[in-house]
């Protein structure tokens, strides 16, 4: 079934149009793998573009990977899994009373998992452990998907707040360090200029973007956010995000 185009829209205009350009894109240059569009778009060199991420020097001493869910990052969480590299990658749009799940290649190995039946969400939600926010170990790499990014830093998503909602928890719970790389693996076509992207308080620059044919680390000068902004949350989000207003209850009562 074929997803509503406009999903996400309506919250920031112009976003709204930097997205259906970049899917219509996509979509129309052959680029896309399946429908692109209201979704972190899956593309063409996604295993390529995974691979270059592995030859960065931070990859190699990485221990823990936290990995969004998507289809176009599949590759990324194999190829940690491979390299005996925990994976947290969180429930699709958190949309269980769990919110994460650990893919831990020495407990796949002895229940005889192959890392090829985890690297896509459902085989991710059969097989992983279920753990909050709490459980996770502190991440070495931080790996997020795109709709568009710059040089910059600048990154937009589909537009649903999911990886910022993580990314301003993580903070909260001291999983995620300002030294911890946030990278992102995109085709070509998803990169754009840099007066494109349009950041507002919670948007979490990009320290490296990664694409089919190079690895761009953007040195980015663009702020990073703080904590989670429950002020920034969108009531539609706490009605579709079953733990959430549990966990705001705990993070502002401690």
């Amino acid at each position: 079934m074929k997803m509503d185009k406009h999903r996400w829209s309506g919250r920031n205009s112009l976003k709204d149009n930097l997205r259906n350009k970049v899917w219509e894109q996509l979509e129309q240059s052959g680029t896309a793998i399946g429908d692109p569009w209201s979704k972190i778009p899956n593309f063409k060199g996604a295993k390529e573009a995974a691979l270059r991420l592995t030859e960065l020097d931070f990859w190699k001493p990485a221990r823990v990977v936290k990995s969004n869910p998507d289809s176009a990052q599949a590759w990324v969480r194999f190829y940690a899994l491979q390299a005996g590299k925990k994976v947290f990658t969180p429930v699709p749009e958190l949309t269980k009373d769990f919110p994460f799940l650990l893919l831990d290649p020495e407990i796949l190995l002895k229940n005889g998992i192959a890392f090829e039946e985890v690297m896509y969400s459902d085989g991710a939600l059969l097989h992983g452990q279920r753990v909050n926010f709490k459980q996770m170990d502190p991440m070495d790499i931080c790996v997020v998907g795109s709709v568009a990014v710059s040089k910059d830093g600048g990154r937009t998503g589909k537009g649903g707040g999911f990886a910022d909602l993580e990314m301003g928890v993580f903070r909260s719970v001291g999983t995620l360090l300002n030294e911890c790389p946030i990278v992102t693996t995109v085709s070509e076509i998803q990169v754009v200029e840099n007066d494109e992207i349009i950041l507002e308080n919670h948007d979490t620059p990009m320290d490296w973007i990664i694409t089919p044919k190079q690895a761009i680390e953007t040195k980015t000068n663009l702020q990073k956010p703080g904590p989670i902004d429950w002020s920034s949350m969108q009531e539609d989000q706490f009605l579709n995000i079953p733990f959430l207003r549990e966990l705001k209850e705990e993070l502002t009562n401690n």
